[in-house]
């Protein structure tokens, strides 16, 4: 197996249920950049929600955040963006104000949420970000941004995928990392389109590249990567679209399979 970069979403897959990075992971992942592969992880969160845990493994050569609309060198400074035009953005605001959603967007070191309660204090503990209350997310909305992310029960957010779809498929990417998030993005900000600019970027081919992942929104990168690898605790669907699967994220399944495939 030729593997010249290895991609990992990090909540359910390489961190464990407490959120944290056991030391035999970190370990594996620095023994892995010592032999010259690219270590991306590639999550969901926003950059300022990544930085620590990028800090932490030490030997990022880049890192995707947002779903695949950015990507970050080492000291974390944007190296490629996808944006959200900012007529779009408020769009989506005033439809999930509609639907009296719960839903959020980001700056470069907070986020901005149009309702209190439950999923503005969860997020907050989730992601270590402070939050802002400002009420009419769409009026709010002056500038593009990377991500809208509306919160609601899992029975309510599929709905509304669905209705977005309807009204957003082949215009925006839509995805959900949690049964509970439906996370809005700029069509072309995927995992998968990530890893295809970091392999050209760099010169190689996307089948050198192992993707790791639980969920919706690791599809893209099980997908384009040459090996896809699901968690044992991934959903079913995304099981199914994956080559492979490794033990669990409280398991240090991406280690495990790292150092028994690739080192």
């Amino acid at each position: 197996m030729s593997v010249q970069a290895i991609a990992f979403d990090l909540d359910d897959t390489l961190l464990r249920d407490d959120r944290s990075i056991s030391p035999y992971t970190i370990s594996v992942l620095r023994r892995a950049a010592g032999m010259g592969i690219h270590i991306v992880p590639a999550s969901g969160r926003t950059s300022s929600s990544m930085r620590r845990l990028v800090d932490q493994i030490g030997c990022a050569s880049c890192y995707v955040c947002c779903n695949g609309a950015e990507v970050r060198a080492p000291d974390h400074t944007i190296i490629m963006q996808e944006l959200l035009p900012v007529d779009i953005a408020r769009q989506v605001a005033a439809w999930a104000a509609k639907h009296d959603v719960y839903a959020q967007t980001y700056d470069e070191y907070r986020f901005y949420f149009n309702k209190y309660g439950k999923y503005a204090e969860d997020y907050k503990l989730s992601s270590s970000l402070e939050g802002e209350y400002v009420g009419d997310l769409e009026a709010f909305i002056t500038q593009p941004t990377t991500k809208i992310l509306l919160m609601d029960e899992p029975v309510r957010i599929a709905e509304l995928l669905h209705e977005a779809q309807t009204i957003w498929e082949g215009s925006l990417s839509l995805t959900c990392s949690k049964p509970y998030f439906l996370e809005i993005n700029p069509l072309r900000a995927t995992k998968g389109n990530a890893l295809k600019w970091i392999a050209q970027r760099h010169g190689f081919p996307m089948t050198d590249f192992i993707a790791f992942g639980d969920s919706l929104n690791d599809t893209s990168m099980l997908a384009a990567a040459g090996t896809g690898v699901a968690m044992a605790n991934a959903r079913e669907d995304v099981k199914a679209r994956a080559d492979v699967t490794c033990r669990s994220n409280e398991e240090d399944g991406v280690a495990h399979y790292i150092e028994n495939n690739v080192l």
